[in-house]
């Protein structure tokens, strides 16, 4: 069915290219568009959040932030590739943006760490969460890694420290907070930069406590059993609203960038009229309520 897609759209190019009426060919190949988004399975959705010509988070900065200019290091130790922050503006109000990117090519993942974090990565990511709260910036990450770096030196500078801070410190950051789920959001390396007023996925992302493979490997001691268990984790963005841990989805159609775009200036408009008390209340109110939806299958 992907194949017919990129079939239709190319041939739908190439006949406007001679001018030639395409209007029909255009109604059939959105009403394809929405049979296949309909009937993807949450295995389906996973391949697609870890399709390697997906658009990465520098896209998404580059579409709808204006102005970005990057920030380096943790002050610490070093710069972490995989984690790309600075300061934007947003529609004329100026903003930190901190963004999990993974590459396109060999060697840009292997500076990225194919979007695995290391903990300098985290610590970066908190200086700058900082620095926004000390110049009342709003804050918004963009997701879209696999988890945290697990490797020994990751563990010997304090990878488990440094996502603990994180999470304590954005509980209680006195700036507004939105995280946007652009690809995959794994384990604690996801959630470090996760606990916001909102969080926002793709319709297309996934986000859980570990990979559907690592899942699989506890629960069957077989990786290779992940296609079979993937729904049983219910991780794909439809589901995680139901249980109410994301607050909105956003179909990946030909106007993502400009409705992504427009919801963040909106929101961050409404958050602008909030004193800081009432931002950490909605934020703690958000995650407290956690595990109070019950979850209830589509055929039930």
């Amino acid at each position: 069915m992907k194949d017919q897609l990129k079939n239709l759209e190319k041939e739908i190019t190439h006949l406007k290219s001679q001018n030639i009426d395409t209007k029909e060919l255009e109604n059939s190949f959105e009403l394809l568009k929405k049979q296949v988004r309909q009937s993807l399975t949450p295995w389906d959705r996973v391949q697609i959040a870890r399709d390697k010509d997906r658009p990465n988070a520098l896209v998404y900065i580059d579409e709808i932030f204006e102005d970005f200019i990057e920030l380096h290091g943790d002050r610490y130790y070093r710069d972490d590739g995989a984690i790309v922050g600075g300061i934007a503006t947003l529609d004329g109000t100026p903003v930190t943006v901190i963004a999990v990117v993974k590459g396109k090519t060999t060697e840009e993942n292997i500076h990225r760490n194919f979007g695995m974090v290391h903990p300098e990565g985290y610590r970066k990511a908190l200086r700058l969460m900082k620095q926004a709260e000390k110049f009342h910036r709003p804050i918004i990450t963009l997701i879209d890694t696999p988890g945290a770096y697990p490797g020994i030196g990751a563990e010997e500078r304090g990878q488990g420290e440094a996502i603990a801070q994180n999470l304590l410190q954005m509980m209680e950051l006195s700036v507004p907070t939105i995280s946007i789920v652009l690809g995959e959001a794994g384990s604690g390396g996801a959630l470090a930069l996760s606990v916001t007023n909102e969080i926002w996925m793709l319709e297309n992302a996934i986000y859980s406590i570990l990979s559907p493979e690592g899942f699989a490997s506890i629960l069957f001691k077989d990786a290779s059993k992940a296609k079979d268990i993937v729904d049983l984790m219910k991780i794909t963005s439809y589901d995680l609203k139901k249980l109410g841990i994301i607050e909105n989805i956003f179909e990946e159609d030909e106007n993502l960038m400009l409705n992504l775009k427009e919801s963040l200036i909106k929101s961050l408009a409404e958050y602008s009229k909030m004193k800081p008390a009432k931002l950490l209340k909605l934020r703690y109110e958000k995650f407290r309520n956690i595990g109070d939806v019950i979850y209830e299958p589509q055929n039930s």
